[in-house]
């Protein structure tokens, strides 16, 4: 197989070195305006049998396009674009060609064990859920306005898992938010700190908590509550908490989300390459994205927002 791969940042020359490494990979063609890596060489990477595009979210919604006009399989990262109206164009667009995002928690030993739990009724019934993810720095002061804001940024990862883990939809969000550190958020008419309410459509109830600021390290965590037993993703030697009941501080706890996930993101670019439709599609990322669009505008206009407000 012939793959081209675009954008050569940090998650970037991650895919580089997985794709590279890969039995079904025979040639890495990649494209960057200022980086190069070793694992691959430059060309144009959509003549090939499959592109990965990991380049600014500015770039997502018309290299996808391109990709699909060309007949290109095409793995992008999240977002597929910047708002809920490009999302559906680009949709519509890709109709009848293989495009994947990348939500790559649907490929966490963690979380492919709780869902796996669940469905095999090991829990009973579910009743509640809880998320967390909370970053232990922010990020650069100019990212912050063109990020979305920590819903659509960050959150739309555990809107993407709690949808595939429960196998729900949410129905309804009731978000807050507040600025506790640099005032680049506020002035960016974003937080640095969350908290949801959101209901399933089962009438489950899960709960949210996120921050820009965990000093302790980079913490993902999911807990699913049933009649029958209670299951939590994230909870090992290096989740960055300490428990006065005994579970100490870790000595290398996780720095950021590329080492917590690494064998996550190996595994969402094997399944991708191998045609495993388990990946998230781009109707799965616009039902995230409306989740956070949802608690967007709940933090904003504090109070409940029904999903269906801000569907297109």
């Amino acid at each position: 197989m012939r793959v081209g791969l675009l954008g050569l940042g940090r998650i970037g020359a991650f895919h580089a070195a997985t794709l590279a490494a890969h039995p079904l990979v025979d040639e890495l063609i990649v494209a960057d305006p200022v980086r190069t890596s070793p694992h691959g060489r430059p060309g144009d990477p959509f003549e090939t049998d499959a592109v990965v595009i990991a380049t600014p979210t500015s770039t997502h919604a018309e290299l996808i396009v391109k990709a699909c006009e060309l007949g290109v399989p095409a793995f992008c990262e999240k977002p597929v674009a910047g708002t809920v109206a490009e999302t559906v164009k680009v949709l519509e667009s890709s109709r009848g060609n293989r495009v994947r995002i990348g939500f790559q928690r649907r490929f966490d030993p963690g979380y492919v064990a709780a869902a796996a739990a669940l469905r095999a009724g090991e829990l009973g019934e579910l009743h509640r859920v809880h998320l967390v993810t909370a970053d232990p720095a922010p990020p650069p002061a100019g990212y912050v306005p063109l990020s979305g804001g920590i819903f659509r940024d960050c959150h739309i990862h555990d809107f993407d898992i709690l949808r595939w883990v429960t196998g729900r939809e949410v129905v309804s969000v009731y978000a807050t938010g507040a600025n506790r550190g640099e005032d680049f958020f506020r002035e960016a008419g974003d937080v640095d700190t969350s908290a949801a309410l959101l209901t399933l459509d089962d009438g489950t109830l899960a709960t949210l908590q996120g921050s820009r600021y965990n000093g302790a390290g980079y913490d993902v965590r999911m807990e699913l509550a049933g009649t029958l037993r209670t299951q939590a993703v994230g909870l090992g030697p290096r989740t960055p908490l300490r428990s006065v009941e005994g579970l100490p501080v870790p000595d290398d706890p996780w720095p950021d989300f590329v080492a917590r996930f690494q064998e996550a993101y190996v595994n969402e670019i094997d399944a991708f390459l191998r045609g495993d439709d388990d990946l998230s599609s781009i109707e799965d990322a616009l039902e995230a994205l409306y989740v956070a669009e949802a608690a967007d505008l709940s933090r904003r206009e504090g109070r409940p927002v029904e999903v269906a407000e801000v569907r297109l």
